[in-house]
């Protein structure tokens, strides 16, 4: 699960991570005034920023430095009444629906600071570069040796002195190293208290120096989180934090019914029981020329309800031209998949392409249930294996494809 800038700040501001004051609004007016708040305040500059779950919002104006509340005003005003495009999102872009207002700091270094899992160590590791404000991948890319990896204890987490290891190799001086330190710290204990799965600051600043701090000041301007979903159970305050309205509806429909569905860009559906298989499945349809359209786990415990709103989800998707079953019944029963495929004919209709290879568990009697509802489901095709449905259901989408017929 991910969460917005605005929430991620107020998470390290809660840990004693310092940040710049400012707001999340949602309408003009209300950025206007935040905007006015604080320059009275103090603030010599305030930052307008789309709050969606995509990175590139500077480069697709979305971040935007104001010098006063009818500045902002305005960059509020173009940001909620457009979508945001970036490499990052959808072709056709993202609606943004908030927007933190924040103060503005004067920045004499950029660093960047995380802590993630890593997979390969089997433990979380913290990640930090002295070339922070960018993308840490390009970083990496560019210039590997800039990359700083300090992997935690998985009991006793973050040790005092590896923050301080970390904090000089990224040259900090003076009091710097105090507040880096301590920074870091705070980030590793926010990590394990949230059960995250990434905490990033970026940039993590330096501010210039001035009379009350003559090294200048150690603050975290931008911030990104994920969480377990495993873990929200009992993370009652990160669950509510969740944005549904930054998420894949058809997914969040899925979660509802204990089904692993995440869309992808193709239009061969795919149903599946187990997530090895369900990943074959999609190397199969690629090998074969195809572009799978879905990744759709029903898991081995899934009702005939759920398995019939598996279909209605993949159904609903307009870029499915064609839809693949590849059932292994172990746990599942091969004909428990073969009455909600009747049902989803009945209640959602195929007007695509559909091929079914069942093995395991009751394939016989499934395979009797197919056997008559043939007429109801005149675009289903069997397959004798694997390899036989996935060169069946490309063939088939290839065809439909070139018939000129529409799958809505």
């Amino acid at each position: 699960m991910r969460i917005h800038e605005y929430q991620a700040r107020q998470l390290l501001a809660d840990a004693g991570i310092p940040v710049p004051p400012g707001r999340m609004v949602q309408s003009v007016d209300d950025a206007a005034a935040e905007a006015k708040a604080l320059f009275d305040g103090g603030a010599r500059i305030v930052v307008v920023k789309a709050q969606v779950h995509a990175g590139g919002r500077g480069k697709a104006g979305f971040v935007k430095v104001v010098n006063g509340a009818p500045e902002a005003r305005e960059a509020a005003k173009f940001m909620l009444s457009n979508r945001m495009i970036s490499p990052q999102t959808p072709a056709e872009g993202l609606d943004v629906r908030r927007l933190l207002v924040a103060a503005g700091v004067d920045i004499a270094k950029e660093h960047y600071l995380a802590i993630a899992m890593d997979r390969a160590a089997r433990t979380a590791t913290l990640i930090a570069s002295a070339e922070g404000g960018v993308e840490i991948e390009a970083v990496a890319a560019r210039n590997p040796e800039a990359i700083i990896r300090e992997r935690l204890h998985p009991l006793l987490g973050l040790q005092p002195f590896q923050a301080r290891k970390v904090a000089f190799a990224l040259g900090f001086k003076g009091r710097q190293i105090g507040q880096a330190t301590a920074i870091m710290l705070k980030l590793a204990q926010l990590f394990r208290d949230s059960d995250a799965s990434l905490a990033e600051i970026n940039p993590l600043v330096v501010t210039p120096p001035t009379e009350e701090n003559p090294d200048g000041q150690v603050i975290a301007i931008d911030a990104k989180f994920s969480f377990d979903d495993n873990a929200l159970f009992r993370q009652k305050k990160v669950a509510e934090m969740f944005d549904p309205t930054e998420e894949n509806p058809a997914e969040i429909q899925a979660n509802k019914f204990g089904l692993s569905y995440v869309a992808l860009d193709g239009n061969i559906g795919c149903l599946v029981n187990g997530a090895g298989l369900a990943m074959s499945t999609m190397d199969i349809i690629k090998l074969h020329g195809g572009e799978p359209a879905n990744f759709l786990d029903v898991g081995g415990g899934a009702t005939e309800e759920a398995v019939t709103e598996a279909f209605r989800i993949i159904l609903s998707d307009a870029r499915v031209e064609g839809v693949l079953v590849n059932i292994f019944g172990g746990i599942m029963q091969c004909d428990r998949i073969a009455r909600a495929i009747v049902a989803a004919a009945k209640e959602v209709g195929f007007t695509v392409p559909l091929v079914v290879r069942l093995e395991g568990t009751n394939v016989a009697e499934a395979r009797r249930i197919l056997d008559d509802a043939r007429r109801e489901i005149p675009t289903m095709q069997s397959a004798t294996d694997l390899a036989d449905a996935a060169e069946r259901v490309c063939a088939a989408v290839a065809g439909f494809a070139g018939s000129g017929a529409s799958s809505r």
